[in-house]
């Protein structure tokens, strides 16, 4: 059995994710070399040395984020792929899925693209399992609807991601909502996935 989260616990968990938070964001902004814990902490409010009671160090931050959302995209799209009935309906929740994370976690991707080499090796490899984890995934979904080798399934979900995740480089637009923009993504994943 265990003890209730403390009031303490509580805000320490709170603090944990609102470092994460923050440090993704000047990630994004400035890179990971162009960012440190002083920044980091000055965000949400504490000194540098104070983000050491949460995380060894800048580089464990990076790993912290990279691997949480990673953890979070292979169990989100299991959920809906499971949730789904057929595999049209595993497709297309998988789809939305993604997309809404993209569209929700711009900050993410953008230091995924920029700064995955800063990562210790440890990371890197938790995050790499876990990113082939969620290709089989959609792999998993792709092959009843589409007669083609595992690698064209592999190379069909990997260009449909590319496309997906190209959202935080190219919808800056505010001309755009963000459900007209949802739109045209799950429309164009759709046509790429089966062309």
């Amino acid at each position: 059995m265990t003890s209730p989260l403390t009031a303490r616990d509580r805000a320490k968990a709170e603090r944990s994710d609102a470092l994460l938070t923050e440090a993704a964001r000047l990630f994004a902004a400035r890179g990971y070399s162009g960012v440190s814990l002083e920044d980091i902490g000055a965000a949400v409010g504490v000194s540098g040395p104070a983000v050491y009671r949460h995380f060894t160090g800048k580089q464990a931050l990076l790993g912290a984020v990279l691997v949480r959302v990673s953890e979070d995209l292979v169990s989100g799209g299991s959920r809906v792929f499971e949730a789904a009935g057929t595999a049209d309906e595993r497709m297309e929740a998988l789809i939305d899925f993604h997309v809404d994370f993209a569209l929700g976690n711009a900050d993410v991707i953008r230091v995924h693209d920029r700064d995955l080499a800063h990562l210790a090796d440890e990371d890197q490899a938790e995050v790499r399992r876990l990113q082939r984890a969620y290709i089989d995934l959609w792999i998993s979904a792709l092959e009843p609807l589409h007669d083609a080798t595992a690698d064209e399934l592999r190379l069909r979900v990997q260009a449909c991601f590319g496309l997906i995740n190209s959202t935080p480089h190219s919808t800056r637009s505010a001309s755009r909502s963000k459900r007209a923009t949802a739109a045209i993504l799950c429309s164009m994943a759709r046509g790429a996935l089966r062309a």
